[in-house]
């Protein structure tokens, strides 16, 4: 497959782009098992796109749920070069205010539930992965939401705490994690990110804030589904019109080092690597091993 995408993987409240017209929506099979949803396939003036709900249209999984190598996997079938992640986030900070934009660098992951490899099973692979989030693709949401007119909204760096959930955090726990220097609190991307730098594929989180977590005392700014659900909706418009100008400024090549993670990643001598994991996961490392 010679066309190169750019996938959009939609959070908590953004289970489709109503304004994009998706020509198809795939199912797609992975060795993994199935993806979140079907993957819809559309075009913005000449740019080839790849949509998917990380919890499924009708929000139908919790995070520990969510199949995160099958998604990624899938991407990587339609040739996705580029993913733009959309994620609701609670704020560690006061400045960081419900319906702002964290345009986050690192990740510090508590969860505990997940696989977060590809590898494994006869084949040993350490990413790098000190810069977690690609910077291009971090700067060019960066600059598409300051042309979208939304200024101090959107806040340049940040550490995302990964809890597993589902529950929201306890306030001693808010209160630790604040302490820690964290900017904002999930339960999916660094799980995520993981598989994208395995899967060679260049990934930036765009975290829209509905609340201030467990820690503050207002009762009203707290974290609660109420609270979640209210601002959702607002940050899905926004969250779309960044993506629409940004998916115009990425720059179509592989020059990035996201693209060749694996490069010097491989422990296992080829010649120990069993023919089962070398079958299992020739699509991964099949460019590495020629």
């Amino acid at each position: 497959m010679s066309v190169k995408r750019i996938g959009i993987i939609g959070g908590s409240g953004l289970y489709n782009l109503p304004n994009l017209a998706f020509r198809e929506w795939l199912h797609l099979s992975t060795p993994f098992g199935d993806p979140s949803d079907l993957l819809g396939v559309g075009e913005i003036d000449g740019r080839e796109l790849v949509f998917l709900p990380r919890h499924g249209r009708g929000h139908r999984f919790l995070p520990s749920e969510i199949n995160f190598r099958a998604n990624i996997h899938a991407l990587k079938q339609l040739n996705v070069k580029w993913i733009l992640s959309v994620s609701a986030v609670g704020s560690f900070k006061k400045e960081i205010k419900p319906l702002d934009i964290v345009l986050v660098d690192q990740f510090i992951d508590l969860t505990y539930r997940r696989v977060n490899t590809f590898f494994g099973d006869g084949l040993a692979a350490h990413i790098a992965f000190d810069d977690p989030v690609c910077q291009t693709l971090r700067r060019t949401l960066y600059e598409a939401g300051q042309e979208e007119g939304l200024g101090a909204r959107i806040h340049w760096g940040g550490t995302y705490l990964g809890i597993e959930g589902p529950a929201f955090s306890s306030k001693a726990e808010s209160l630790l994690h604040q302490s820690w220097g964290c900017s904002v609190v999930g339960m999916t991307n660094p799980t995520e990110a993981k598989l994208a730098r395995e899967a060679e594929i260049c990934y930036a989180t765009l975290a829209m804030v509905t609340d201030y977590d467990s820690w503050v005392e207002d009762r009203h700014s707290r974290v609660s589904v109420r609270t979640v659900l209210e601002n959702l909706g607002e940050n899905s418009s926004t969250a779309e019109r960044i993506l629409r100008n940004a998916i115009h400024k990425i720059v179509l090549d592989e020059t990035c080092g996201c693209h060749h993670a694996l490069q010097d990643a491989l422990v296992t001598a080829p010649a120990s690597i069993s023919p089962n994991a070398k079958s299992r996961l020739d699509w991964l490392i099949g460019k590495t091993m020629e």
